[in-house]
């Protein structure tokens, strides 16, 4: 049904953030590595194995949390197995982007095919046949606590394999069964543990944090951008850039931030036109240290990044499946890798790195409409009074920093004990992961705003000019938005800048110059 330009081979297990990205950003065919069948089917046996012996082990012929005493005679484990994605399936809200939806299949399938977690290769290669057409389950955003896995949402992600529900294909909703006929894929019939692997696992908390981190990403080049433009706009100094300073303290972020803010404003005739004689001392800290707070969200974000990219290639359900037990027999083992708090504590950093980003974006902004301050036009605008300029495009950029504040008050602390106190401690990752959208959508329209305000400033200095590098950005904006030579319907103009920021417009032409931040 869908037409991928591109294929990519995945190992289980070897997954990269570039792979990630990649699938974030857009669909690509799916292969499996040849190598993961044989431990797939080894894993899967060793689960029919424990079936024919009949000993009770917890997911296979039991019932679920509190009911694990409850024995499931051998007729009834496949109507086991279809029940609990049904009765579980209680998610509520809008549906999960595309874009997220691609990331929680592709861990899942990267999870699965490890060979820990008991599925035959039909699930798997279901679930790759699904990827692959395209064919989204529409799982609803809201309903998981974080731990036993994210319940709900992978079991609405697994009805598209039963046929049931709605699926979403090119953007548009659908009757699963629909779908599936439409790409030739046959419904299936869970056999034995094969919904509680499906079902247990931390890939959709994981799928909004990565989400969240690509975006802080975006974010955070965009702001080190729209920052070096709202440095030259408002006649700064590149003196605190100096690597000596950033050197002798030593935190890596800062050292690596100051070198690119170096790199921004390099060969600015503006910057050029008062080294000489220029009576300020020092500028104001949100154009001075923003080496050290951006450089301090790099680190952030990148410590995330570590801590997602482990959790992504993870095996996250439960029980799990370990060929290597007594006397070289397959051993079942219950644990709690399900249990999201590491993905609960990336997401609730980065929150801290999204608002921060915003939080400094919005000081520059403020900074550059106070003529007392940046020696600009008040408000940044001919004929001040008459036209009110940026004056309430400030207003919008201060009410989001500050819902970005009440957004960052981290979810990890807080546990609501679920199924009858058998699952009493949870991370509450999921909401975690979910509300960076928000935070990032919010930062992006302060950079966006930002960026015009900047742009503006420049435009006043004419016919100097800032560096190369920021001079493209200058023009790459006013292709899309004009000067703002008086009052106009300012709304389109600040989403086509929030927009510029999101798809990463501001970078794509130095993009070498931040191949650091990923390295």
């Amino acid at each position: 049904m869908t037409q991928h330009a591109k294929s990519w081979t995945l190992k289980p297990g070897a997954m990269t953030l570039a792979d990630l990205r990649a699938v974030w950003a857009a669909p690509a065919r799916l292969i499996l590595a040849a190598e993961a069948y044989p431990v797939i089917e080894a894993s899967a046996a060793a689960v029919q194995a424990i079936v024919a012996k009949g000993d009770a082990a917890y997911g296979i012929n039991t019932g679920f949390g509190l009911l694990a005493k409850t024995r499931i005679p051998d007729e009834k484990l496949e109507q086991l197995q279809r029940n609990l994605i049904l009765s579980h399936s209680v998610g509520t809200g809008e549906l999960l982007s595309d874009a997220v939806v691609r990331l929680i299949m592709l861990m899942k399938i990267g999870s699965l095919a490890r060979g820990y977690s008991g599925v035959r290769p039909l699930i798997v290669d279901t679930l790759i046949a699904l990827y692959n057409a395209g064919i989204m389950p529409a799982i609803p955003a809201k309903g998981s606590v974080g731990a036993s896995g994210d319940l709900a949402p992978l079991s609405h992600m697994t009805l598209a394999m039963l046929g049931v529900g709605d699926v979403r294909v090119n953007g548009e909703l659908m009757p699963a069964p629909e779908a599936l006929a439409q790409a030739g894929i046959a419904p299936v019939v869970l056999a034995a543990k094969e919904g509680l692997a499906l079902i247990n696992g931390t890939q959709v908390s994981n799928a909004l944090a990565l989400h969240g981190l690509f975006m802080a990403e975006r974010l955070l080049e965009a702001a080190m951008v729209t920052g070096a433009l709202s440095l030259d706009a408002a006649k700064g100094s590149d003196a605190p850039f100096d690597a000596r300073v950033h050197a002798v303290r030593g935190q890596p972020g800062q050292i690596l931030a100051a070198q690119m803010y170096r790199q921004l404003v390099a060969n600015s005739a503006i910057r050029a036109s008062h080294l000489e004689g220029d009576e300020r001392v020092q500028d104001p800290y949100s154009l001075r240290c923003q080496p050290q707070v951006m450089g301090a969200c790099l680190d952030l974000i990148g410590n995330v990044g570590r801590t997602l990219l482990i959790e992504a290639n993870a095996v996250t359900d439960n029980p799990l499946i370990f060929q290597d037990g007594p006397n070289g027999q397959a051993e079942i083992v219950s644990g709690g890798n399900f249990h999201a708090e590491p993905v609960a504590f990336a997401a609730d950093t980065l929150a801290l790195a999204i608002a921060e980003i915003g939080a400094l974006a919005e000081r520059r902004i403020a900074l550059l409409i106070d003529a007392t301050l940046s020696g600009l036009p008040p408000f940044l605008v001919r004929d001040p009074g008459v036209n009110s300029g940026f004056m309430i495009a400030h207003v919008t950029a201060a009410a989001l920093a500050s819902e970005n504040k009440s957004l960052a008050h981290p979810a990890s602390v807080d546990s609501l004990p679920t199924s009858a106190n058998q699952e009493d401690h949870v991370s509450m990752a999921t909401f975690a992961g979910r509300r960076l959208d928000d935070m990032a959508h919010n930062t992006a329209v302060i950079v966006g705003i930002e960026l015009l305000a900047a742009a503006q400033g420049i435009d006043f200095h004419r016919p100097l000019k800032t560096s190369p590098h920021l001079e493209h950005v200058h023009h790459q904006l006013r292709q899309k938005v004009p000067f703002f030579d008086a009052d106009r319907f300012f709304a389109p103009d600040i989403e086509a800048a929030k927009q510029m920021v999101l798809r990463g417009e501001l970078s794509s032409t130095c993009k070498n110059l931040f191949a650091p931040l990923y390295a």
